[in-house]
């Protein structure tokens, strides 16, 4: 059994596709819940760096906060990423991670890069 991460946002129909489908493949994994546990930018530069992009292509540009924020001229790079600690609706999903490697599981076959 191969031991896997999955920052998961149960509202999100991606997010619980992704779940459901390394639960079939009978995978064992830690789920954290993004939305409710409290993301250093420690943690979002680690995914960020096992993603190998940079902070604003993690985000989720067509949310009203990341208007409301102005978020499109940033270009400070910090700054983006305290962006999406302390607003982690701004965070794409889902985002699954395995030994120092992650993918955006989008489409759900992305998950299979990990393998």
């Amino acid at each position: 059994m191969q031991d896997i991460t999955i920052w998961h946002n149960p509202r999100c129909s991606k997010s619980r596709d992704a779940l459901n489908y390394l639960e079939e493949k009978k995978i064992a994994l830690s789920i954290i819940k993004y939305m409710d546990a409290k993301l250093t930018k420690e943690d979002i530069k680690e995914v960020l760096q096992m993603l190998g992009m940079g902070a604003r292509s993690l985000m989720r540009t067509k949310e009203d906060i990341y208007k409301e924020l102005n978020l499109k001229d940033e270009n400070d790079e910090e700054k983006l990423i305290q962006a999406l600690a302390d607003n982690p609706k701004l965070i794409e999903r889902p985002i699954v991670i395995k030994d120092g490697s992650a993918v955006i599981a989008r489409p759900l076959e992305k998950i299979d890069e990990l393998f």
